[in-house]
C-alpha cells in the first residue's frame, strides 16, 4: 500500500534552493516524504536523473506528476492544496499580482541578481537585450512594489509572499544585494510564520546530521 508521505516526495538539499520548498510543503501542512540528495553524486545519477535531467534541486513528485523549478513547485503546490489559501482564487483581481511577482522574482530577479554574483555586466546598449535590464531597475521595482506593503498580492499571505520574501532574505544574509529598509521589512513579516520556522529548523537540522 502506497502512503500518503509516496503520495508527495520532496528532492532536496538543505543547503539550496530547496529551502524555499520547504516552506512551501510546511505551509500547505500535507504529509511529505524528503528525499536529500548529495551534489557529488545522487543528484546526478541516473535514478534522479530521470526526475529531473538538470540534476538539480529543488524538484517534487505528486501522484505522478513531476514538478521542478522553485516557482513552478510552488505555484503547483498552492493550486494542488487550495484549502492553504496559499493563492488568489481565479478571478480574484490578486490573481494576477500573484503571477506577476511569483514569476518576477523567479526571473528577472533571480537573473539579476546571479549575474551581478558573477561580475557579468553587460554593456550599457545591451541591458535592453536582458529580460530585468539593470540590477538597479529590478531591484528599484521591486522596492516600489513593497513599499509600505506587507502583501505583494492582495492583503494575505500567499504562494508569492513566500518566495519573494524567502529570495530576498537569501539575497541580503549573504549581502548579494543592499539591505533596502522596505526589502528587511517585507522579510521580517513573512520569516516569523510558524511554517518558515518549522522549514528553517528542519533544513537546519539536516545540515547538522
Amino acid at each position: 500500500m502506497i502512503s500518503a508521505e509516496d503520495d508527495l516526495v520532496f528532492y532536496s538539499n538543505p543547503q539550496s534552493r530547496g529551502q524555499i520548498v520547504r516552506w512551501m510543503l510546511e505551509e500547505i501542512g500535507a504529509p511529505y516524504r524528503t528525499e536529500i540528495l548529495d551534489y557529488a553524486s545522487t543528484m546526478k545519477e541516473p535514478a534522479y536523473l530521470a526526475i529531473n535531467p538538470m540534476g538539480k534541486v529543488p524538484a517534487i513528485t505528486h501522484r505522478g506528476a513531476v514538478i521542478t523549478e522553485g516557482a513552478a513547485i510552488c505555484a503547483y503546490l498552492a493550486d494542488a492544496f487550495p484549502q492553504a489559501g496559499l493563492a488568489p482564487a481565479p478571478g480574484d483581481p490578486a490573481r494576477g499580482a500573484y503571477y506577476r511577482w511569483l514569476f518576477f522574482a523567479a526571473g528577472p530577479l533571480e537573473a539579476a541578481t546571479s549575474n551581478a554574483a558573477f561580475k557579468f555586466q553587460a554593456p550599457a546598449e545591451g541591458a535592453r537585450s536582458l529580460g530585468y535590464g539593470t540590477l538597479e531597475a529590478t531591484l528599484d521595482t521591486v522596492e516600489s512594489a513593497l513599499r509600505g506593503r506587507s502583501h505583494i498580492a492582495g492583503d494575505v499571505f500567499s504562494a508569492a509572499d513566500l518566495y519573494l520574501s524567502a529570495y530576498l532574505g537569501f539575497l541580503m544574509s549573504f549581502k548579494m544585494i543592499e539591505k533596502r529598509q522596505a526589502f528587511a521589512d517585507y522579510v521580517s513579516v513573512h520569516a516569523s510564520r510558524p511554517a518558515a520556522v518549522r522549514a528553517k529548523e528542519i533544513d537546519a537540522a539536516l545540515v547538522g546530521a
